[in-house]
């Protein structure tokens, strides 16, 4: 179902498709943002660490997670669109149908060893304006929407789980079979798509939160998942990979938040 694409020493994480068929990735420990366009890999922004999501903005350039979270075009410097008080780095992204940033907030050094500590989901929306969305979540991950868009999915790397956000309420969505919940993607039929990090694969649960299939890709950390259309990408330790999944990814909406 799934074959490498490319490779590259490094955890790649954060895998975006774009409407022309290039895929964006970024490498966490050695840096950088990448695209892959043509079977070539140009980079788009060298050096930056510690990059857990990327999201495309509606004005061009792309909105980058990392010690802060970032806008970038490739033409002017980096400006930066989020920071708050207590934070070690802001970790994964979607984006919610009114153009809405979601950001998972690290408050922990997990390069260091530290252990995970209570975090939070933020929400920053078009016109600046920032809340919670959900905290008491033990390293924050993979975000995704319902197709209705009520409800918000979010991995806890930590507690190997997702929760479900809706109406205000935090549930225990499903967990883990194996392995962590890193990045997450949903489908247009509700399911839920989740990286299992040591686990080697990715795990598909009905929008019940019952277990419906795992993807196994032996022998290697597997961070994230993503769709174009019908095509899943997925990020390892070390290596891209794209195949056909038979069913279409809820498109992400670009981000509409100032900069």
């Amino acid at each position: 179902m799934l074959r490498v694409i490319h490779e590259m020493d490094g955890l790649l994480e954060a895998p975006r498709s774009a409407s022309d068929g290039s895929i964006l990735f970024v490498n966490v420990g050695a840096g950088g943002v990448f695209e892959l366009r043509d079977g070539a890999v140009g980079t788009v922004l060298p050096a930056r660490r510690g990059i857990g999501g990327l999201a495309h903005h509606a004005d061009g350039g792309l909105l980058i997670t990392g010690r802060d979270v970032i806008a970038y075009d490739g033409k002017s410097d980096p400006v930066t669109v989020l920071s708050v008080p207590g934070s070690t780095g802001y970790n994964d992204v979607t984006v919610d149908q009114d153009g809405a940033l979601l950001v998972g907030v690290l408050r922990h050094r997990p390069s260091r060893g530290e252990p995970a500590v209570p975090s939070e989901v933020l929400r920053l929306d078009a016109s600046g304006e920032i809340t919670t969305i959900a905290s008491d979540l033990l390293w924050p991950n993979g975000i995704g929407h319902s197709p209705d868009g009520r409800t918000i999915y979010i991995s806890e790397y930590a507690a190997g789980r997702i929760r479900a956000v809706r109406d205000g309420r935090s549930d225990v969505f499903a967990t883990a079979p194996r392995g962590e919940c890193d990045g997450l993607a949903v489908d247009v039929e509700g399911g839920v798509w989740v990286a299992l990090g040591s686990g080697g694969g990715i795990a598909r649960f009905h929008p019940d939160g019952t277990l419906d299939e795992i993807i196994d890709i032996p022998d290697v950390f597997v961070s994230s998942v993503a769709f174009a259309d019908t095509t899943m990408v997925v990020t390892t330790a070390g290596a891209l990979l794209s195949g056909t999944a038979g069913i279409a990814g809820l498109p992400i909406p670009a981000a509409r938040v100032p900069y």
